[in-house]
């Protein structure tokens, strides 16, 4: 059996990393290795027994370093508002955003879905908008019109409670009912 292609782990029993070492010592010749580990513990001006210990810790399958913590992602919840501006008040994106910014504090990144229409714009900003700040977006003006900022309420609720506003069965598109015992 040869052992010289098995690397033997530092938690392994003696006996196996001596007959390892041993068979090696038998069958292989070490003149180059044996030159080289010289000429590193001369050069690091270490003994040959630090130098071996080092070069062997190299050779041993290392610990897997542990995987980076992936850091929290703050998930910011987004709320939709109208402003009564729009592009027959000739604006623009950037402009709204330049603007909110510097009036809001809102980091430019999180003013998100823009959508200008002709008489006013829907946007979606951080739902935690300070309500002093609300107050004063409603009276932020471009090109002389005033914002008025409004809150958007959903269109589309969540139903929890999803009941059928028929009791009877619904037709199946052949004609027959569901239910009916001869249905295919």
């Amino acid at each position: 059996m040869n052992n010289s292609n098995k690397a033997v782990e530092p938690d392994q029993k003696p006996e196996l990393l001596k007959e390892c070492l041993q068979h090696i010592l038998a069958q292989t010749p070490l003149d180059t290795q044996r030159t080289l580990v010289q000429s590193l513990a001369d050069d690091l001006g270490i003994d040959l027994l630090s130098c071996a210990a080092a070069l062997f810790y190299l050779t041993q399958p290392q610990p897997a370093a542990p995987a980076p913590t992936p850091e929290p992602v703050n998930i910011i919840k987004m709320v939709r508002y109208r402003l009564d501006i729009g592009s027959q008040h000739q604006v623009n994106a950037e402009t709204l955003k330049k603007v909110l910014v510097e009036e809001s504090g809102v980091d430019k990144n999180n003013i998100n879905n823009i959508n200008i229409r002709g008489l006013y714009t829907l946007i979606d900003l951080p739902d935690a908008m300070p309500p002093d700040i609300f107050q004063h977006l409603k009276t932020v003006e471009i090109n002389a019109r005033p914002l008025a900022i409004k809150r958007v309420k959903s269109r589309y609720k969540k139903r929890t409670n999803l009941h059928r506003r028929r009791s009877k069965p619904h037709p199946v598109k052949s004609g027959k009912t569901a239910g009916d015992p001869c249905a295919d």
